[in-house]
């Protein structure tokens, strides 16, 4: 895994291939991508969008994410909250993308996805090598496409939500179902459950092969 597999190696369906039309958006960090306008240009022709992290899942360019889902766009999300974790098992996610699969209005096909998270490859630091390796193996799991009965589980949240004590982020009730903070936070976290899950057995497959 390099620093360099996204945008290059994962941006097209049928890699290599120069139609922008088949491209995937991305969600990617704002400190990172997008430090100067060089960085920002290169990036936005690659349709990544600058997401800042620790900025919440309402920050503004969050919309621009929904838009892409709503014209039925390809979506590349990292619900780690950054591109790998090396070692063990898979974290608690982060709910930015459980929050996109509640609030886009056109409800996404989600398929979660799995690599290796290290190589031999060891730089000054540790971490992963600048540009893509040569002639190297690079296995890719992809799971089954995840539905989420969103109806259903709207109203469980509505229900088990109630009388849930927590310190308030602020969030505004959501404009589509209005489902209060409780709620939001209730349904977000069974999705990145769920999806974590998914993840973590993608993992294990790859790591028992």
């Amino acid at each position: 895994m390099s620093t360099l597999d996204d945008p290059l190696m994962w941006g097209f369906v049928g890699f290599p291939t120069m139609d922008a039309g088949l491209a995937r958006w991305v969600l990617a960090a704002e400190d990172i991508c997008f430090k100067n306008r060089f960085l920002s240009y290169f990036f936005r022709l690659g349709k990544c969008i600058p997401i800042s992290r620790g900025g919440g899942i309402y920050q503004e360019n969050m919309n621009e994410a929904l838009d892409v889902l709503g014209r039925g766009g390809w979506l590349h999300t990292f619900p780690e909250g950054r591109i790998s974790q090396a070692g063990g098992p898979i974290g608690r996610l982060k709910w930015g993308t459980a929050s996109l699969i509640h609030r886009s209005h056109v409800t996404p096909s989600s398929s979660p996805s799995s690599t290796p998270a290290s190589s031999r490859w060891r730089g000054v630091d540790g971490g992963r090598p600048p540009v893509p390796l040569w002639r190297k193996h690079v296995r890719v799991v992809v799971g089954e496409p995840m539905e989420f009965d969103l109806p259903g589980l709207r109203e469980t949240a509505r229900s088990v939500s109630r009388g849930l004590t927590f310190r308030s982020l602020g969030w505004p009730r959501s404009q589509r179902d209005d489902l209060d903070e409780a709620a939001q936070r209730w349904l977000y976290m069974h999705i990145s459950d769920r999806i974590q899950s998914a993840m973590e057995a993608l993992r294990t497959t790859l790591h028992h092969k």
